[in-house]
């Protein structure tokens, strides 16, 4: 359960978009897990690096070197969260709009992937640099919060909450497979080092969310 500053952040958070025009909660949460993603994608990397450097494993980021978007070569380290979250707000927004989006759409390379056709209709939707500026403070306020708290499942709680807000989450139910549910079909299913669970949920979201565990697992 997602209480005290934690909560408050993620109101916060929730206030900027409602304040500047983005009134659809589906919309909110859509812009939010998109940009969870593109947080979450450097924090995987960077980790991963780290991994592969203590064990003397070789490790290609996949922000190394330069990254081809559209008919524009772009240095890969300005598609890290943690480095254009520190730009100005003009120059972030463009960041955003104009090469990390369009690398995120296109990360897969099998376009026929169910990751390429959830995010082939994706649309980076926040209006203006200053709204995207104070969204991209507020998401890094909450993420130092969730790792202070170091509990299990802190990031399942905070989506839960997010979805919380939707009108009609009381009634379609729980969105996130608790823990206890995800270890029973471990258990049942018994899977080998080489093969995926699949845990099928309601489309829209949760079509995007699976592959957005996929890439940040």
């Amino acid at each position: 359960m997602v209480t005290g500053e934690l909560r408050s952040k993620i109101d916060g958070l929730w206030e900027i978009f409602w304040t500047g025009g983005l009134t659809n909660p589906l919309d909110v949460i859509e812009q939010m897990t998109y940009l969870m993603f593109i947080h979450d994608l450097d924090d995987s990397d960077n980790l991963r690096a780290k991994e592969a450097a203590m064990l003397g494993l070789p490790y290609e980021s996949i922000f190394a070197k330069n990254v081809q978007i559209g008919d524009r070569t772009i240095d890969g380290s300005q598609l890290k969260w943690s480095v254009f979250h520190d730009f100005p707000a003009g120059k972030m927004y463009s960041t955003m709009q104009e090469w990390v989006f369009p690398f995120i759409k296109e990360l897969h390379g099998d376009k026929e992937s169910a990751y390429s056709r959830y995010m082939g209709d994706a649309i980076f939707k926040v209006p203006t640099p200053l709204m995207l500026d104070k969204i991209v403070t507020a998401m890094d306020g909450i993420y130092e919060q969730m790792a202070q708290l170091q509990a299990a499942d802190t990031r399942g709680d905070v989506y839960e909450y997010l979805l919380s807000k939707i009108a009609t989450a009381g009634v379609n139910g729980q969105f996130r497979t608790p823990r206890h549910i995800i270890r029973m079909m471990v258990d049942l299913m018994e899977p080998k080092a080489d093969e995926a669970v699949c845990d099928i949920k309601t489309p829209t979201l949760m079509q995007f969310n699976y592959s957005y565990s996929r890439f940040a697992a």
